[in-house]
């Protein structure tokens, strides 16, 4: 009977294989643009515990061609450093990755993201993201509550969820950027109850 393969090397090859294939997904959504439509990929860790999800790409985004690129970015940034979150275990995407495609493939394209990541844990951010999840019907899963703002649910057995205002929409008031933390902090007790590798 063969040695069994050591813990590293077994995550070693999951994490090739993620790599592999979101760089698959990469080059078939630079294949679905052209000059004018331009994707925008998602940004972090191909095998990430945290995937955290916008609706649609702002400006500085599709500029670059990353996801959370940015003022967003930036202060998601500032946001799990408060939170002692380790942003190498963070993976962030948006529902739309040209922000105008039919969404049905787009549909199509972020569960493909979720299932190459497979992450322990979903930040919906924003009504119409939660909309564009729920309509995903993702094998096994139940609905997010979009009005549990701050709440850790159920999405699969192996995933949770998390519902906050949308990132990108409570940068510039006081009020909104306050909804935000009270609802994202929620990462900080998740996170810290996580295993360690």
């Amino acid at each position: 009977m063969p040695a069994a393969a050591p813990t590293d090397e077994i995550y070693e090859r999951y994490l090739k294989k993620a790599i592999s294939e979101i760089n698959e997904l990469g080059d078939e959504l630079a294949r679905a643009g052209d000059e004018l439509r331009i994707p925008v990929l998602g940004s972090g860790h191909p095998l990430a515990d945290v995937f955290l999800l916008k609706f649609s790409p702002q400006p500085s985004e599709i500029q670059e061609g990353v996801a959370f690129f940015g003022r967003s970015g930036q202060a998601v940034l500032k946001s799990l450093q408060r939170l002692q979150v380790d942003p190498l275990a963070v993976y962030g995407t948006n529902c739309l990755k040209f922000g105008t495609e039919d969404p049905t493939d787009a549909a199509a394209w972020l569960t493909r993201e979720l299932y190459i990541v497979q992450p322990k844990l979903v930040v919906a951010m924003g009504e119409q993201t939660v909309a564009f999840i729920n309509d995903l019907r993702f094998p096994l899963s139940d609905a997010f509550d979009p009005t549990a703002l701050g709440v850790m649910q159920r999405f699969t057995s192996t995933i949770d969820a998390l519902v906050t205002p949308d990132i990108d929409e409570s940068i510039d008031e006081q009020p909104a950027k306050t909804a935000f933390w009270n609802a994202f902090k929620a990462l900080g007790p998740w996170w810290a109850a996580q295993p360690p590798y």
